[in-house]
């Protein structure tokens, strides 16, 4: 009988990997400033970009996604910080 699983050392706190970059019908990869819902999901509560860690991005898709969300901020479809402002 095998020995039970080992508890992990440190406790994680999982997301699930968020795809946000999608493929063209010529084969490039991008990111779509006007999707704003996904866009929003890589923000945090305070309004940061997240990172890479946390996205599960490579680091050519966390420049477009940085790319896309500072777009939509300058047009106004994402705010520049989140929640309340005192």
């Amino acid at each position: 009988m095998p020995p039970p699983p080992r508890k992990p050392r440190f406790q994680t706190f999982q997301r699930p990997k968020i795809r946000v970059a999608k493929i063209s019908s010529k084969g490039k990869v991008y990111v779509d400033y006007k999707d704003v819902e996904s866009l929003k999901k890589m923000l945090s509560i305070n309004g940061k970009i997240l990172s890479r860690k946390r996205t599960g991005a490579s680091a050519a898709e966390q420049r477009m996604i940085t790319d896309a969300i500072k777009r939509a901020r300058f047009l106004g479809m994402l705010p520049y910080v989140g929640g309340s402002v005192l």
